[in-house]
């Protein structure tokens, strides 16, 4: 028989673990963090240079902890970090830094996680890898042979590397047209943008109302059908027709896409844009194969770029830990996220692409998780600060 503790242990230290984590703390019920890499926020600190939140600083505080004064509208990289750094010492979370978690098993009446520390057993395990987790490369035919620079968007830092290089990035979100814009400034010879699937575009700020707070305060409150209408408005008064430079507006409307993709909106500055219609960088057809020379679209064009960067995407990276649990779907996303328990006693939190939504599914893991614990523990046992049992 498994002895398994009650402290609730967190997967990962992102802001959705962090956030989980405080919120439980606030409740009396103690969790413990581990993270596989030896800092917090260890994916923001990675990614490129002048990336910046597509939320507003209102919009992505944790716990209601407010942003330092000084913090731009829409916060940078190295802001958000260092947010991270201060909200864990600010709420005395425990972290285990260094410890990857291989794989998460069923073990009587709890979880058995094997780490790289040994095993750990809890009743209670909630996941907060990220929906950001592992870069997804694309499959374009004879991409094997390509004898080019090849990086995904994970990679890319700034354009330093990429000076005096043809450059083409493949994709249309946010991080596409940022990077696009980066290598154009920062001196590559030329740069182009391979589009799929012309994207909803919107402007971070639409006049002086962050988009984001905007999408929060009326977008998400009516009908998606009027908000399709209103959200075509913006777009066209903000934005304008970019269809002479090959980007046209999708015919499907922007809140109706989401709810049935789950996929965000490319956020873009007006400096974006702007490069855009002064053909500082250049959008052109979907990738259609790759050979040793270069790279054909599926307008028949015939590319030979000395780089591609693949701004394609992420998964999750849950199928080595969790997949043989039947706990997720096709594309490796949990069946259930955000409150709920998964099977009992595993959640997982942060898997949409959006921090405005990690504040609310903290609080309700977090009650959830104090709930069950209340009604099968004495209190005093739940409100004691007991450590994980290794094994």
């Amino acid at each position: 028989m498994t002895t398994a503790t009650e402290t609730v242990l967190v997967i990962g230290a992102g802001p959705a673990g962090l956030a989980v984590a405080a919120e439980l703390r606030q409740r009396g019920v103690r969790a413990e963090i581990i993270e596989r890499n030896g800092v917090v926020g260890s994916a923001w600190r990675l990614r490129y240079d002048r990336l910046r939140l597509n939320t507003c600083r209102w919009n992505s505080m944790l716990s209601g902890d407010r942003f330092p004064k000084g913090t731009q509208l829409f916060p940078v990289r190295d802001e958000y970090v260092r947010y991270l750094e201060s909200y864990v010492t600010r709420h005395d979370l425990p972290v285990r830094f260094g410890i990857q978690v291989d794989r998460i098993d069923r073990c009587d009446d709890a979880w058995r996680l094997a780490t790289s520390a040994g095993d750990l057993t809890a009743r209670h395990v909630i996941v907060a890898t990220g929906h950001q987790h592992t870069p997804r490369m694309p499959d374009w035919p004879g991409l094997p042979q390509y004898q080019g620079r090849l990086v995904h968007s994970a990679e890319y830092r700034n354009p330093e590397q990429f000076r005096d290089a043809d450059v083409l990035v493949a994709g249309a979100g946010s991080s596409a047209m940022d990077i696009a814009y980066d290598l154009a400034q920062g001196g590559a010879a030329r740069v182009r943008v391979s589009v799929r699937s012309q994207p909803h575009m919107l402007m971070r700020a639409s006049g002086p109302l962050p988009t984001d707070l905007l999408a929060s305060l009326v977008l998400f409150r009516i009908p998606a059908r009027l908000a399709d209408h209103l959200a075509r408005g913006v777009r066209r008064w903000t934005i304008g027709d970019l269809a002479p430079w090959g980007l046209t507006e999708p015919r499907e409307g922007l809140l109706t896409h989401m709810h049935r993709t789950g996929r965000t909106p490319t956020l873009v500055d007006g400096t974006v844009i702007e490069a855009i219609r002064a053909k500082r960088f250049e959008i052109v057809a979907d990738i259609s194969s790759v050979s040793p020379a270069g790279v054909r679209l599926t307008d028949g064009t015939a590319l030979r770029p000395d780089a591609i960067i693949a701004a394609t995407g992420f998964g999750t990276g849950l199928e080595p830990i969790a997949g043989h649990l039947g706990v997720l779907d096709a594309r490796g996303r949990p069946l259930a996220f955000g409150g709920p328990a998964v099977a009992p006693g595993l959640r997982f939190t942060g898997y949409v692409p959006n921090i405005r939504n990690l504040d609310r599914e903290a609080r309700a893991v977090a009650k959830q998780v104090s709930r069950e614990l209340a009604a099968t523990e004495p209190a005093s046992r739940m409100l004691a600060a007991a450590s994980p049992q290794l094994s």
